[in-house]
C-alpha cells in the first residue's frame, strides 16, 4: 500500500501534479528556483493545500481532515527538517528533540529515553545540555534531524537541509538523514548532486510539472 497518494494537485506554480510513493522510498526533488520544490513540500507536510486535487498520506485523507485534527495528524505522521533549523533558542538541545511530545503533554520516561537516545545517535550525547547558541551550525542541524525522527513518523521531508553547511557538515548530515530513515519516507529537496544521488528515487520539477526520472539502482544501504 503506498503511503503518499496525490492527484491533480495545483497551486501557485504547481500544475496538475501526480505522484504516488510507498512505504520505505528516498526520493528526491530537483528544479530550479521557483520550480514549485517548496510548494509540494508544502503541501505534502500538510501546510497549504492546494486549490484543486486530493492528498493522501497513511490512508487518511488530509484535506478533509478539521482544523482542530490537522495539526494532530501532523505532529504524529511527519517531520520537518529545514535549511534554518528552527530551533528555540530558550530550550537545550535534548528539549528541542523533544518539542513534539511536549505538544501533546508531559515527556513520559519512555519519550525522554528515546530522545536522549536519537541525541546520541546523531553524536551529540554529550550536548544534550546546550543551548542552540553554544552549538555550531552542524551541530543545530543534527539536533533538528532529532527532533524531526522522534515521533518516528510515517512521512520525512528536508527542504534543503544541508544549504547553510559546509562541505564536511553536508555529508555527515546526508549520512544521518538517510541512515535514519529506516521506517519512514524521505523526501528530499537539495541543490547538492552527491547527495540526490544517493536516494532511491529522484524527479524533477520544471515549470510546475512533475518527472519522475527512471529509478537506478540504489547507492544508499542501510547500516
Amino acid at each position: 500500500m503506498s503511503d503518499i497518494i496525490v492527484k491533480g494537485a495545483r497551486e501557485h506554480n504547481l500544475q496538475n501534479v501526480d505522484l504516488v510513493l510507498p512505504r520505505n522510498k528516498l526520493i528526491c526533488f530537483t528544479g530550479v528556483s521557483g520550480s514549485g520544490k517548496s510548494s509540494l513540500l508544502s503541501i505534502l507536510g500538510t501546510l497549504e493545500s492546494p486549490s484543486s486535487g486530493s492528498v493522501v498520506l497513511n490512508g487518511a485523507d488530509v484535506l478533509g481532515l478539521s482544523e482542530h485534527d490537522l495539526p494532530l495528524f501532523r505532529r504524529r505522521n511527519i517531520g520537518f527538517v529545514f535549511q534554518n533549523h528552527h530551533l528555540l533558542p530558550q530550550c537545550s538541545a535534548l528539549e528541542n528533540v523533544l518539542i513534539p511530545f511536549l505538544a501533546e503533554g508531559r515527556i513520559s520516561t519512555k519519550q525522554l529515553h528515546w530522545g536522549t537516545k536519537l541525541l546520541s545517535r546523531v553524536g551529540l550525547a554529550d550536548r544534550r545540555d546546550h543551548l542552540p547558541s553554544k552549538l555550531s551550525g552542524g551541530e543545530r542541524q543534527r539536533v533538528a534531524i532529532a527532533r524531526a525522527f522522534v515521533n518516528q513518523p510515517a512521512l520525512i521531508l528536508a527542504d534543503e537541509p544541508t544549504g547553510n553547511l559546509d562541505r564536511t557538515n553536508v555529508g555527515y548530515i546526508g549520512d544521518l538523514l538517510l541512515e535514519l530513515t529506516d521506517t519512514s519516507m524521505l523526501i528530499l529537496v537539495t541543490h547538492d548532486p552527491a547527495l540526490a544521488t544517493r536516494t532511491q528515487q529522484q524527479a524533477t520539477l520544471d515549470g510546475g510539472s512533475l518527472t519522475i526520472l527512471p529509478t537506478t539502482s540504489s547507492i544508499h544501504s542501510h547500516s
